[in-house]
């Protein structure tokens, strides 16, 4: 009789108006006794931006690592949203939860009912201007003239570091041709995890884009670890209050991110929908 390791998981659209768009998310909620290994190439085989591994929950608090199909994450936004969500949804624990990560304790906010949640990401830290802005237009497809004029790009980070990079338009955010090699290359040398594009299209909102090949996922369509960060950046350039993020058009899953600053740190939340569920069928080796 084959002998197999079962190993159940969730599915989660995170940053979601709807069912089917935002950010992809595959939860593993229930065995905390995997081989890393093992949850490697489960997140490999899945193929979604971050898969989650709960390492244990109680009703105030849970603990968990974050997978991308090439390396681990100290701390990503969409999982940390929708992993809270899954365990609030299935009992573990309550709707106000503290989460903890390699890069450390994050509060997040559920409400099951309402499909939305909400994180406090701290406050951001700011690295020094990334100064070569031809590399970086060279990197993403664009002329230099497409950089926003007197804006610089900088490495922000309320977990990890990404290259907030802004660009003169709405219309150009959206005609960027990142070439990974260079891309990869530009956030090497800028000592961050991906570049995210960004244009402000209205008074309290912009459209974005994340690559991060690095790390595996070559365009993300909904990046809460560099929402807080972009609403940092704006508020230190005195664009004050909740910020609504677009994100994920060019993948054809539309994202809606949140980010509002305040004194005790970025707030980062959007709309989560659970949208699946199922069993890995392993043969132990």
């Amino acid at each position: 009789m084959r002998v197999v390791t079962r190993v159940p998981f969730r599915l989660v659209d995170v940053f979601a108006e709807r069912p089917l768009e935002g950010n992809q998310l595959c939860v593993l909620p229930d065995s905390p006794d995997l081989d890393e290994r093992l949850v490697r190439r489960l997140a490999n085989e899945i193929g979604f931006s971050e898969t989650t591994w709960v390492l244990e929950a109680e009703p105030d608090r849970y603990r968990m690592r974050i997978f991308t199909p090439l390396t681990e994450l100290p701390f990503a936004g969409h999982p940390s949203l929708g992993t809270a969500y899954t365990l609030a949804a299935l009992g573990k624990t309550s709707e106000t939860v503290t989460q903890e990560v390699p890069a450390g304790s994050y509060r997040i906010e559920v409400d099951v009912k309402g499909e939305t949640a909400r994180m406090n990401q701290g406050r951001a830290v700011f690295a020094e201007e990334f100064q070569d802005r031809q590399a970086i237009a060279d990197a993403i497809g664009l002329p230099l003239e497409a950089l926003a004029h007197g804006l610089p790009a900088v490495p922000v980070s309320t977990g990890v570091f990404h290259l907030m990079v802004p660009l003169a338009s709405a219309d150009v955010v959206r005609a960027a041709e990142p070439r990974m090699e260079r891309v990869a290359a530009v956030t090497k040398a800028a000592g961050t995890t991906a570049i995210y594009v960004f244009a402000i299209d209205g008074p309290r909102s912009a459209v974005a884009r994340l690559f991060a090949p690095g790390v595996g996922v070559g365009e993300d369509p909904a990046t809460g670890s560099a929402a807080g960060p972009l609403g940092a950046y704006l508020d230190e350039r005195g664009l004050t209050g909740e910020l609504s993020i677009s994100q994920g058009e060019n993948l054809g899953r539309p994202s809606i991110l949140r980010a509002d600053p305040r004194d005790d740190g970025v707030w980062v939340s959007g709309g989560v929908h659970l949208v699946g569920e199922g069993v890995f069928d392993l043969p132990d080796d």
